[in-house]
């Protein structure tokens, strides 16, 4: 325990003897540590984010739709030509499958802007027509005024139901329900404010949206387009039953052989989460890739560092082995001290990192949060780097002849 101690105090006058040349040494570290942090800390909170979004979505509900969910290379082309889904569908489905509870079918539109007498919104609003039931397979609560009943679907009347951000920018402290909005210059009338969620994995807010009945929608959009069709099961217990009575329906709709795939997609929960889970993969081994390349540039500074601390100080080696200091003594003092070179550069990352981390936070409003083991990997890593590119400075300096040692100048 003496020697270590003995050890970590030359390593500490070593490195305090020639900080500036040290520090530049650890950038590659500093740099592959901060990485990481940063990365890992962008996966962590998307990861707690999703679960967040979709654990705010209806109980025990699913989606059956046209188009796949997922990550990298998807042949859209392919999935264009599949038959759309229909509100024929839906009903289908409400009336054949006896575990769904309720079916509702959605379409969106993004990119739209609505206007009152005095403001104006950016042209980034989601537009979204469903029908009544959308309220309980979608698990979104309207915090003012109300929904829009069934006679207003069929009606197709121009009524309107907002998030709290466009409420806050057409109408800046006031009750909007009653008010007027226009939507490509038809007025629609404001009936309720849903109660505020947040945004999807931090960018894309879920608060900027009006939903009107489906009818309305199709009057401005077309109701030659595919829908999608969020579906609730009566009861967890029926979950995947519902899922197996929609998936024998809609293969018999559209005619399917027991031999042919599905030409629709089912979307759970789980297959959210496993799309996702995919894409942070990625995210992670491109993480893990730079912190690698940045480890070994920071390694390569180490070694050059510690042949460069061997030469400098070989006549105090030569003293010291003189003196009855042992080889592996030498070779622990060296090592000890490379260890501890690539240590301080894994701290100057942790703190680089965790800086990311709160711009990222609290100025771009991304969620981020950093799992323990990514602290830990750091600098298990950092002290790695350190160990395996100090060896052998190391055990040139142990090597050493005693004698022709202190001969040197």
């Amino acid at each position: 325990m003496r020697a270590f101690l003995d050890n970590l105090r030359l390593a500490l006058g070593t490195f305090l003897g020639n900080p500036l040349r040290s520090l530049l040494t650890l950038v590659g570290i500093v740099i592959g540590v901060a990485t990481v942090i940063t990365m890992m800390a962008l996966i962590e909170g998307l990861r707690e984010q999703v679960n967040k979004n979709l654990g705010s979505l209806g109980a025990h509900t699913f989606e059956v739709t046209k188009w796949p969910t997922g990550f990298g290379r998807i042949n859209w082309a392919k999935y264009a030509k599949r038959k759309d889904l229909l509100g024929d569908d839906v009903r289908a489905i409400v009336e054949s499958c006896p575990s769904v509870g309720a079916a509702t079918p959605t379409s969106q539109e993004w990119g739209k802007k609505l206007t009152t007498a005095f403001r104006e919104t950016p042209p980034s609003v989601s537009v979204l027509g469903t029908e009544p039931t959308y309220l309980e397979t979608s698990g979104v609560v309207v915090s003012t005024g109300r929904f829009f009943n069934e006679t207003e679907t069929l009606d197709g009347r121009p009524v309107m139901v907002i998030g709290v951000d466009l409420a806050d920018t057409l109408f800046p402290g006031m009750n909007p329900v009653g008010s007027e909005v226009r939507l490509q210059g038809r007025p629609f009338q404001v009936i309720g404010v849903l109660q505020k969620r947040g945004s999807v994995m931090g960018m894309a807010s879920q608060d900027n949206q009006a939903i009107v009945p489906m009818r309305a929608f199709q009057q401005f959009y077309g109701k030659n387009r595919s829908v999608e069709i969020d579906i609730q099961a009566r009861d967890g217990e029926s979950f995947q039953k519902a899922q197996d009575e929609v998936v024998n329906l809609m293969r018999r709709r559209r005619g399917l052989t027991p031999q042919e795939a599905n030409d629709f997609e089912v979307h759970t929960n789980e297959s959210m989460t496993a799309s996702f889970n995919e894409l942070s993969q990625v995210i992670a081994f491109a993480g893990v890739g730079v912190c690698l390349l940045s480890l070994v540039v920071g390694g390569i500074g180490i070694l050059n560092i510690m042949l460069m601390s061997v030469t400098e100080r070989t006549r105090e080696i030569g003293i010291r082995k003189a003196l009855g200091a042992r080889r592996r003594r030498i070779l622990g003092q060296f090592a000890t001290e490379a260890v501890m070179l690539s240590l301080v550069g894994g701290v100057l990352g942790l703190g680089l990192g965790f800086g990311f981390v709160f711009l990222g936070k609290w100025v771009l409003l991304f969620p981020m949060s950093v799992p323990m083991w990514a602290v830990l990997l750091s600098l298990g890593m950092s002290c790695g780097v350190g160990l395996i590119f100090g060896i052998y400075p190391a055990s040139r300096a142990a090597r050493l002849d005693p004698v022709e040692a202190m001969r040197a100048e």
